[in-house]
């Protein structure tokens, strides 16, 4: 097509920012994070040329949890992503950026990474790892398309865009009458973005709940910011908490719920989701906790939602048939949601849902939507503290997906100064008020992110090419 794009140039950059407060992830605790930025330029055929942006944050414990020390972990992912500077030009793929995206990712994402591992041995980065460094670039492909275009991305997911329908991507699940022929995105995201948008707010594993746990903490900031879960409700008029559970102590993560169920029903509060972190060895650990909610705490036990992705995230290695949990709650793959084919292993193994995220790339995360909403399956957008520019496209992803309940977004929470320079041309985004984000602010080509309007000061790039 004469709208066919390919990747010419690119320029990354990389910000680091520090929580206020700690965040738990699984055994490990989030207190500084590098997010990764960059600038793409595309060309079509006759010559034509625009920048796209894209960001995500190199989540160390998220995508690459493990003993190894956090600084050789860290170091590698930076390492990697620097590779793929390199590696996003120098690819002849051109056409949609999905079609473009997606090829990558099979031509050149996993022969880099297997080389990149070749020296690594019992050190070797995830796929999941991998995919985040990964993301940044594709974010910004599509970014670049609709900048070129001069059209909203959302736009362009379609037949007057894109060379090939969702039949050359994706295969139905065998069990179904499902058929992707003459199908595309367009057909399983919404028109009219929804606007404005629930939010949820994370509790963390060693957030402040009340009082007590303030007069026993050490090191509470005193920063202007809520710090207990009933100030941040009532600040944002939240509706939504995500709880972070242990998933190896049963005890307190059945406790956790209930203290936090408790405050939500004095808040006003009306839902809830447990978030074990791949953390669960079995079934029956999430079901015991389940039922002695359903008898002992029962209107908490009606407030939970979702369950997410309690065991551990590689699929293909743990083929745990999860049916027993997911007859009590819908159960939502999360970590291992890395494509389409996982989402479609995981829904035979009895996953019920999906929790998107744009950090495992855009492309995959549309191409994941289409294949679980076609399957009948729950949908749900999750963040990665996205702050910056990382924000729009992951508020994007939920306003268009139709999601069970809005947009999970922490980054106010654990560093909200981070965002200062994007939330005076986004107010509505990166405020949570009334329990709710305002993405009207979001307009233009790309992902409407209104670069030109944000003075945003950047580092030294770290890799330039083409540029």
């Amino acid at each position: 097509m004469k709208t066919d794009i390919r990747c010419v140039a690119s320029e990354l950059y990389f910000l680091p920012v520090q929580t206020r407060v700690p965040l738990k992830f699984g055994h490990e605790l989030l207190t500084s994070a590098t997010i990764g930025r960059v600038r793409l330029r595309v060309q079509d055929s006759s010559g034509r040329s625009a920048e796209g942006w894209g960001e995500t944050p190199l989540s160390v414990q998220w995508v690459w949890p493990g003993s190894l020390p956090y600084e050789e972990r860290h170091e590698a992912l930076k390492a990697f992503t620097i590779r793929l500077a390199a590696e996003w030009p120098r690819f002849n793929s051109s056409g949609h950026p999905l079609e473009v995206g997606y090829a990558f990712q099979r031509e050149r994402l996993l022969p880099v990474l297997k080389e990149f591992n070749a020296s690594r041995a019992g050190r070797e980065m995830p796929l999941l790892a991998a995919l985040i460094c990964c993301s940044l670039f594709d974010i910004a492909l599509h970014d670049a398309f609709g900048v070129l275009h001069e059209i909203p991305i959302y736009q362009t997911y379609n037949a007057r865009f894109m060379n090939r329908d969702l039949a050359w991507f994706l295969t139905p699940a065998a069990d179904t009458n499902v058929s992707f022929s003459g199908k595309y995105p367009s057909d399983f995201l919404d028109a009219a973005p929804a606007t404005p948008l629930p939010v949820w707010h994370l509790v963390g594993g060693v957030d402040a709940l009340d009082a007590a746990d303030l007069a026993a903490a050490k090191d509470i900031p005193r920063d202007g910011y809520p710090v207990t879960l009933a100030e941040w409700i009532q600040r944002d008029g939240l509706k939504c908490l995500k709880v972070k559970l242990r998933g190896n102590d049963e005890a307190w993560d059945y406790e956790r719920l209930v203290r936090v169920g408790r405050i939500a029903i004095e808040q006003n509060a009306d839902w809830l989701s447990a978030d074990f972190n791949c953390t669960a060895k079995n079934t029956e650990y999430v079901n015991a906790i389940l039922d002695r909610l359903l008898k002992e705490q029962p209107r908490i036990y009606g407030m939970i939602l979702y369950v997410e992705q309690p065991f551990p995230y590689e699929l293909e290695e743990h083929r745990m048939d999860v049916r027993s949990v997911s007859a009590r709650k819908p159960l939502f793959l999360d970590e291992s949601a890395h494509d389409w084919q996982m989402v479609a292993l995981g829904r035979s193994l009895g996953w019920t849902g999906v929790a998107l995220k744009t950090c495992k790339t855009q492309t995959g995360a549309i191409l994941s939507l289409c294949w679980a909403r076609a399957h009948g399956m729950t949908l749900m957008v999750q963040d990665l503290t996205n702050p910056m520019l990382a924000m729009i496209p992951h508020v994007q992803l939920a306003a268009y997906g139709r999601t069970i309940m809005g947009v999970e977004c922490n980054a106010m929470q654990f560093y909200p100064k981070a965002s200062v320079a994007e939330e005076s041309v986004h107010p509505g985004i990166y405020a949570r008020r009334n329990g709710v984000l305002d993405l009207s602010s979001i307009r233009g080509p790309g992902f409407g992110y209104r670069v030109s309007e944000i003075r945003r000061e950047l580092p030294a790039a770290v890799a330039t090419h083409g540029f």
